[in-house]
């Protein structure tokens, strides 16, 4: 049988990330998000559920995520899950927590379209990389050199 596990969020993140480095070197960035879930219920009442997700990210997301996302920021993320079991060292019982190892994610506008933040779009994503060729299907000519012709040969 096959096996999958794959989760999807869309949230806000509950305080600002927290990153750290392992002795070797690697990012982690730990975050989490606010999912608000919104209902009627059968008397036709608005009801309304938030659930906290805790989500790590690794390397080079994590150390984006320190660097864009505050708190508030909306923010999709693609990962999986994983249960994380210890001993509790002041009672001496077993305890495990279910959390997100992120794989990937987006900024997200906030509302009206504009990017949390400062407001600055740079607080919001990371800068657009600079291409040196026009991307694939675009003309080489720039816009303002181009003249549409009335006799087209086909």
């Amino acid at each position: 049988m096959a096996n999958l596990n794959k989760v999807m969020l869309i949230g806000n993140l509950t305080r600002d990330p927290e990153l750290r480095y392992t002795p070797k070197g690697t990012a982690v960035a730990e975050i989490s998000l606010a999912i608000n879930r919104t209902w009627n219920n059968e008397q036709g009442q608005k009801q309304e559920d938030t659930t906290f997700v805790e989500v790590t990210l690794w390397s080079r997301q994590a150390e984006i995520a320190q660097q864009y996302l505050t708190k508030g920021s909306p923010c999709y993320i693609e990962g999986r899950l994983q249960l994380d079991s210890w001993d509790d060292k002041e009672t001496g019982k077993k305890r495990s927590k279910l959390r997100v190892i992120g794989e990937n994610f987006q900024f997200l506008a906030g509302k009206g379209g504009a990017p949390q933040g400062d407001g600055s779009p740079q607080a919001a994503r990371p800068p657009q990389q600079q291409h040196s060729a026009p991307p694939q299907g675009a003309s080489a000519a720039p816009s303002g050199e181009f003249q549409e012709e009335d006799d087209i040969p086909f």
